[in-house]
């Protein structure tokens, strides 16, 4: 049996790929949505709580001096691996996580000697909240910074590097397949606008999302602290501590949005909100990676070269598009974990069961493997060259889909059964364009249209595509 050392490589150890395998890929996440990040939230909250508790006027616990505050500031800014792994032997101790961190603030007080207001005031550490007051703005915290400094500015760069291709692509007739069968044709740019309208829109509601938190006490009715001081509007006072940003020396707003109705835990359903958005932006890219997987494969895309890559262990000819595979993959695995928390979050047997809280602690893992995807994406789409005389031999090879043109500009101008002729000519057949020629030609339309008709190809049937691909990236650098 294999016995790991302190030499060892824990990565290799790894039970998730995301800790392992992949874990510099995903290390922007690493300080936020680990056990590390975790803690670090709850020492904030705690000490924002203990601020603001002396900020009150209580006779018990006068306003903390400028000192004090610059020095809690520095617990949490200055928060390291070691102060993370105290906590962690207190808490082999409790058995408990949120005590151990109110144990181990305790003992910071202790500590700072030049300082003696706050060992003074260690018992307002933690003062009248349940551990959810600490865990659900803490969870809230590590969901804003993920989502605000790594997520969406992966997402948007993502959306900037399709609306390049639209632009650039925008002219490029492609011919398109409904049902897998040739169709109308498009352009190539049209087809990235397309995804860039619907991810610009889901990011808005991604970043929309208001992240709420709580900290109302232990059935969410401010039992204990109406127990202690009945003179004071305990919501009100808890509402500034959950809204009012962080400034200056002031230290003890979080900037969340306050949940002012819950039981011992805050509902979760922001939560659910936050994660079916981003459930639906990776659905949009899973549809874009299966997309130009077949493009691929139809050769309307080659993918550069990387020098000492291989393809196939055993085909040396091959140039997979692994990106594009590792990208939906991994979307799926996002959405899995996601979907889940969404529908059972918001669900707590009466005022609390504990369920809710081994889940919480996958957030990272829905959240680590969308990252992941996203990255797997970005590196497949820098590496996409078009083809274009692929494209453009595939469209001179689909004639018949100018029937389409061809029998709408007939029943224009009243030719009987327009519709059933272009069916009868085309349907099934090997289309030449002298075949369409010739049945143009002898159309009893005007000649300014039978002209037209006779100059189109399939590569200039094209609608509007070029211009709505333009439109859409002027749009989107314009919200920008």
């Amino acid at each position: 049996m294999l016995v790991m050392t302190d030499k060892t490589n824990p990565q290799l150890f790894a039970i998730s790929p995301l800790d392992g395998r992949y874990s510099a890929k995903v290390s922007a996440l690493a300080p936020l949505m680990s056990e590390y990040g975790y803690m670090h939230r709850r020492v904030q909250v705690e000490l924002a709580w203990f601020t603001a508790l002396s900020d009150v006027g209580f006779a018990e616990f006068k306003a903390l001096s400028g000192a004090a505050r610059t020095h809690l500031q520095a617990l949490v800014a200055n928060f390291s691996e070691a102060d993370a792994l105290a906590i962690k032997a207190i808490e082999r101790v409790t058995n408990h996580d949120v005590k151990a961190v109110e144990y181990w603030i305790v003992e910071k007080f202790g500590e700072a000697s030049h300082l003696p207001e706050l060992k003074a005031h260690a018992h307002f550490v933690h003062f009248a909240c349940t551990s959810e007051d600490i865990n659900n703005t803490s969870h809230a915290l590590q969901i804003q910074a993920a989502r605000d400094t790594v997520l969406v500015p992966k997402l948007k760069t993502t959306l900037q590097a399709l609306s390049d291709m639209a632009l650039r692509y925008a002219d490029t007739p492609m011919l398109s397949r409904t049902h897998g069968q040739t169709a109308t044709p498009t352009t190539v740019g049209k087809e990235f606008a397309n995804v860039v309208v619907r991810l610009r829109r889901v990011l808005a509601d991604i970043e929309n999302v208001q992240l709420l938190g709580k900290m109302n006490g232990a059935v969410g009715n401010y039992n204990a602290h109406l127990a202690a001081f009945p003179d004071l509007d305990w919501a009100a006072f808890a509402k500034r501590v959950v809204e009012t940003p962080t400034q200056g020396s002031e230290f003890w707003g979080l900037g969340l949005t306050f949940q002012d109705y819950s039981t011992q835990i805050e509902p979760h359903d922001y939560m659910a909100a936050l994660f079916h958005a981003f459930m639906r932006s990776n659905t949009i890219l899973i549809d874009l990676c299966r997309d130009i997987w077949g493009y691929v494969s139809l050769g309307y895309f080659k993918q550069r070269l990387k020098a000492g890559e291989i393809g196939s262990s055993t085909m040396p000819h091959k140039v997979n598009p692994i990106d594009f595979e590792n990208a939906e993959g991994n979307l799926g695995l996002a959405n899995a974990v996601l979907d889940h928390m969404a529908n059972k979050l918001p669900i707590s047997r009466w005022q609390r069961d504990l369920t809710d809280s081994t889940v919480l602690r996958n957030i990272g893992v829905g959240f680590g493997y969308s990252l992941l995807a996203y990255e797997s994406l970005l590196t497949g789409l820098g590496k996409l060259e078009i083809n274009e005389e692929a494209i453009a031999a595939d469209l001179d090879a689909a004639w018949e889909v100018l029937a389409e043109p061809i029998q709408t500009v007939m029943r224009r101008f009243g030719v009987q059964n327009a519709y059933e002729q272009l069916k009868e000519a085309t349907r099934g057949k090997t289309v030449l364009a002298a075949d369409l020629q010739k049945l143009i030609a002898g159309l009893e339309i005007p000649a300014a249209d039978k002209a037209r008709l006779l100059a189109m190809t399939p590569a200039s049937y094209i609608g509007k595509a070029a211009e709505l691909a333009k439109a859409i990236v002027a749009k989107t650098t314009a919200a920008a």
